[in-house]
């Protein structure tokens, strides 16, 4: 009888599809099957009987939707008609979700949540009403609505023009990458700035919304205050129960290498740092798009700060192991031959040379521990750097590199078109391979890998330009390279190009690069758009003959 009644289905539905029959009545299980068009689709009601609880009951609205879906045949129509028979007291209720942008996605996704299962098993927790079907999605619907309308407050996405669809902005993908707050990323939109200082980046930080679950336990506001008494940065004495406060102090604590007053302190502040360099990174992500130089900068150096447990104004020297400020004298003896009070000096002059390093500590350390130095001092990352710009230059028949000539006590000007696109290639090559690409980090709780910020900018007006981050890489050389735009007004400019590391304090570098911006050539500019387009589908005709 199955079958037969199948065998019966299709049978009509074929008359109807070969145009035999002009009208087909389906049942509301039929009609979510049909996978054929019609220019008039009928919904004669979006109510059926409910055998269980022996009355009428709503249609999902999805039903609904599926039914509509059918109306217009693409091959034939411009348009389709789609007529809903409803009780006229829902009407308002359907024309507002067949005519406004119904969030189809984000309903189902809640229906598959815990939440969902909660709210019907417990609906007035909720201040749900009833569980019919249209008061549940008109909850649902009301839910979503109020979550976009809380990311769009937070710069977290845009509606588009027909206000029929939302995309992510710029602070919305960077919180979804670094997986962070929505409450953040408008934390930062609102506090972050073009040349804060670094008083004011590390309240910035401590004030994420990620540290709002730093546990603040009771009495813990004395030893706060306590330990603020250590701290160079001054807190506000009258938040000492704030988590973001406590999260200041830890960090500080962290930087100048304190003890802390008890075994929670060393879990909070391991819960601290884990945080830290994604908020950090984020940070940087978000300065960059704005374009802030000075910003950019000292974020990244706070980086090095967390990674290293050491303030970015105290010497570099002391973050090598068991080097602590009272055996800075030893590297600022007279008669040294090399300047070893600086980090970059003393790699200079200890390249894989122990007899020399041995000869400073032996004053203060042991044969062991010096040997213990020495191999971190010869593990750090020195860098060979080569800079050339690449790009079309006028009456140049391809791209040209030219090479960035860095000679002391001269300036070296590279001609560039104005308003055009130039490719900077940064080579970095490491003074000595090494396996190991593992930071030397003792203070900070997880591994890490050395990583470094290529970041281009003006420091005349305080523009950020291009931003590069290098991946940990094995190899000794590796190539990097950042678009940029000149100037469009005609001059000599100076950009500077900061090499900077993610996780070492003292290893920074920066070079100038002294450009002469002439007039545009419009040849060059063509030619600089040409290049990235794909011409392999293209005959071998002729460009003119394109």
């Amino acid at each position: 009888m199955l079958a037969y009644r199948r065998e019966i289905a299709r049978l009509w539905r074929s008359f109807f599809v070969n145009q035999k029959i002009q009208v087909l009545i389906a049942t509301a299980t039929l009609a979510w099957g049909v996978n054929f068009p019609a220019h008039l689709v009928v919904v004669k009601g979006t109510e059926y009987y409910d055998g269980k609880t022996k009355r009428y009951v709503d249609m999902p609205i999805t039903d609904v939707l599926q039914m509509m879906g059918r109306a217009g045949r693409p091959q034939f129509d411009d348009n389709g008609v789609a007529v809903v028979l409803v009780h006229d007291v829902k009407k308002n209720f359907y024309k507002k979700f067949l005519y406004e942008p119904f969030p189809q996605e984000a309903l189902d996704y809640l229906t598959w949540t815990y939440f969902f299962r909660r709210l019907l098993e417990n609906p007035t927790y909720y201040e749900l009403e009833t569980l019919e079907q249209e008061d549940v999605n008109g909850f649902l619907s009301n839910l979503v609505q109020r979550a976009l309308n809380t990311l769009t407050d937070a710069y977290c996405i845009t509606h588009d023009e027909d206000g029929r669809g939302v995309r992510a902005t710029s602070m919305g993908r960077i919180a979804s990458f670094y997986y962070l707050s929505h409450q953040t990323m408008q934390h930062f939109q609102d506090n972050l700035g073009p040349d804060l200082s670094l008083e004011q980046l590390l309240n910035v930080l401590s004030d994420a919304y990620e540290y709002d679950q730093l546990p603040v336990r009771h009495n813990e506001d004395a030893i706060n205050g306590e330990l603020a008494k250590s701290c160079p940065l001054k807190v506000d004495p009258y938040t000492l129960d704030s988590p973001h406060t406590k999260t200041l102090l830890l960090l500080q604590a962290h930087f100048s290498r304190l003890h802390l007053p008890c075994t929670d302190y060393y879990t909070d502040l391991k819960s601290v740092l884990d945080q830290a360099i994604r908020i950090l990174q984020a940070m940087i992500d978000v300065c960059a798009e704005q374009g802030w130089l000075a910003t950019t900068l000292r974020v990244q150096q706070i980086m090095q700060m967390v990674i290293q447990a050491r303030w970015v104004k105290e010497s570099p020297i002391l973050t090598l192991p068991l080097i602590e400020h009272h055996h800075m004298y030893l590297f600022m003896k007279k008669g040294l031959s090399h300047n070893l009070s600086t980090l970059p000096g003393l790699l200079h002059a200890c390249n894989r040379k122990y007899s020399l390093l041995a000869e400073i500590l032996r004053p203060e350390l042991d044969e062991g521990e010096i040997e213990r130095v020495h191999k971190v001092l010869c593990d750090m990352p020195a860098l060979n750097v080569d800079i050339r710009v690449r790009g079309w230059w006028q009456n140049e028949s391809s791209e040209v590199e030219k090479h960035i000539k860095r000679m002391p006590n001269s300036k070296n000007w590279v001609e560039v078109h104005a308003d055009q696109e130039y490719t900077l290639m940064v080579r970095l090559e490491r003074q000595h391979r090494s396996r190991d690409t593992k930071v030397h980090c003792p203070k900070f709780p997880r591994g890490k890998d050395e990583g470094w910020f290529l970041s281009l900018g003006s420091v005349e007006s305080g523009e950020l330009l291009a931003l590069k981050r290098v991946p940990p890489t094995r190899t000794s050389r590796n190539c990097q390279q950042l678009t940029f735009f000149t100037p469009k007004k005609t001059g000599r400019t100076i950009l500077t190009l900061y090499i900077m590391s993610d996780c070492y304090l003292g290893l920074d570098q920066q070079y100038d690069l002294y450009l002469d911006v002439i007039p545009v050539s419009l040849s060059s500019q063509v030619n600089t758009e040409l290049k990235d387009l794909d011409f392999s589908s293209c005959s071998d005709d002729s460009p003119s003959k394109w």
